[in-house]
């Protein structure tokens, strides 16, 4: 853990947000020396930053102690290079158990999952994230999505909240998130406050969001393409939009459309995702299920055609063979 503002650490480095899956072993349990080896790839690949034990690291499933050594292991692994940030959720009791643990683990920083079940008004949102902010020395970034949404007026309460570093969007309302940005913007001028979009497959709204002044997104394809993950930040953080519409088109959105498919695949077609590019990081807990097979083998060739597509583009040649005009026969013999 460092003492260094969070918001300049997970801006200081030019790459995407890994959310690492946690890697359980045949018995079911935790298995540290997979995981450390999947956060090591994804640091050495080129994260900005590692989030553990959030959403795509089924923060639900773990119990405390699982928890804490799952962060432990990250913050071992990154060695201070880039920040760790860890999951903390449930009521606001819970959620303080689970930060604290955070702390003494060693993370950098705090995502605030949504509370369990209860749907709050805004006031008792506002007391439930200013308590946990208040737990500990980390920074918080709270997530908004399910039963979190926030209106303008109550992130603006949060960004004067010492400990709130920003607000991840996980609920995809654009009108709502630029009326969020600009009361921040308006209200809190003073603040150097986050945000992030945080939306399943976050790659295919970044256009989007960029066109609110959002850059910072969380990348689950960077769990298991890194190179694809890296391609596309890098074009969209240097505008060239050709690239990010050809990758969107070749891989992003075949995706989206497969994960679309399956209750939880958010989470289960990652690591499988994983699995498939050689690290056993094993399944995901109930009440979460396994991919269908057929599905798993969709996603094989969905990863297949995009780092293919990846290839032409850095050669120079974004065109999909599947896009090319078909010549008839009696053209291809008479050589037109």
């Amino acid at each position: 853990m460092t003492s260094a503002p969070l918001a300049g650490r997970l801006t200081r480095v030019a790459g995407p947000l890994f959310f690492p899956v946690t890697a359980y072993g045949p018995d079911g349990g935790p298995d540290p020396a997979v995981y450390r080896e999947h956060v090591r790839r994804g640091v050495e690949a080129g994260a900005a930053a590692v989030f553990a034990c959030c959403g795509t690291g089924e923060f639900h499933a773990l119990n405390p102690a699982e928890f804490r050594d799952c962060v432990a292991a990250a913050v071992e692994e990154t060695a201070g290079r880039i920040p760790v940030v860890a999951g903390a959720g449930y009521g606001t009791a819970l959620a303080v158990q689970y930060a604290r643990a955070a702390e003494e683990a060693g993370a950098d920083g705090l995502l605030a999952m949504p509370p369990y079940l209860v749907t709050a008004d805004q006031r008792g949102l506002l007391r439930h994230y200013t308590e946990l902010a208040a737990a500990t020395s980390l920074e918080t970034v709270v997530y908004q999505r399910d039963n979190a949404v926030l209106t303008p007026r109550t992130v603006v309460a949060l960004a004067g909240v010492e400990g709130v570093a920003g607000l991840k969007d996980g609920h995809g309302d654009l009108e709502l998130t630029q009326r969020i940005v600009s009361a921040v913007r308006t209200e809190r001028p003073d603040r150097d406050f986050l945000f992030f979009n945080g939306l399943p497959t976050a790659e295919l709204t970044a256009l989007a969001y960029r066109g609110l002044g959002i850059t910072l997104y969380s990348s689950a394809v960077f769990c298991f393409v890194p190179e694809i993950a890296l391609a596309f930040h890098r074009a969209l953080t240097t505008g060239d939009d050709t690239t990010v519409n050809r990758l969107l088109d070749g891989f992003y959105r075949p995706l989206v459309e497969l994960r679309s498919k399956g209750k939880g695949y958010a989470v289960s077609l990652v690591k499988a995702g994983v699995r498939l590019g050689g690290l056993d990081v094993g399944g995901v807990r109930p009440p979460l299920s396994e991919p269908d097979p057929a599905h798993i083998e969709e996603l094989a060739g969905i990863v297949e055609r995009g780092r293919a597509l990846l290839a032409r583009l850095s050669a120079g040649d974004g065109r999909d063979p599947a896009d090319e005009p078909r010549v008839p026969a009696d053209d291809k013999e008479s050589g037109a």
